[in-house]
Order: structure tokens, then C-alpha cells, then sequence
């Protein structure tokens, strides 16, 4: 979690798309999320809780939340993320609801 919050400062889409499962990436959304990356104020990541995820397991969830001010506004993106392991490597899935 804590590398795709900075890809997401650095608006790095290569890695957001290498980073997210290759059933949920958002191939066709890219140039927007970058182009949203650029021009937002990213503040801070607090990570909350985990749940699994260690060397034995193929998933697990992240409970996060992502700060970041658009204009004066202050915004925190509050959620569960779902991960999984994809050809060995731990990836992004999606929210859990």
C-alpha cells in the first residue's frame, strides 16, 4: 500500500498499473488517474490495520486512509483494500465492502 500511495504522489502510472491486480487495472483510465494524481496535494498515508497477508498467505487486506487537499479542501480516501499475490507478487485488487 505504502508504494502505490507514493506512486500515486509521484502520479507513476506505470507502477499504479503494474501494481493493481490484471483483473481490476484500469488500463482504459490511466491518463485520467495521473492527470487527478498531478493535481491533488498528497498530505499523508496512515495505515490503520492489516489483516493476513504475511509470507504464507496469497491475500490479504489493508485498511487505509490516503490524505490529500484538492484546492483548500482537505479529502481522506478511508478503505479497505483487498491484495493478492499475482505471479508472485503482492498487488492491489480492490476495495472491500
Amino acid at each position: 500500500m505504502r508504494s502505490r500511495y507514493v506512486a500515486f504522489t509521484m502520479a507513476n502510472g506505470d507502477y499504479l498499473l503494474e501494481s493493481q491486480h490484471s483483473m481490476t487495472r484500469p488500463s482504459d483510465q490511466i491518463e485520467e488517474i495521473i492527470l487527478w494524481a498531478k493535481s491533488v496535494k498528497w498530505l499523508k498515508l496512515e495505515v490503520v490495520s492489516t489483516t493476513v497477508g504475511g509470507a504464507d498467505d496469497n491475500e490479504g487486506t489493508v485498511e487505509f486512509k490516503a490524505h490529500f487537499k484538492e484546492g483548500s479542501k482537505k479529502i481522506v480516501i478511508h478503505q479497505h483494500g483487498k491484495f493478492v499475490r499475482e505471479f508472485g507478487h503482492w498487488v492491489y485488487f480492490d476495495v472491500v465492502s
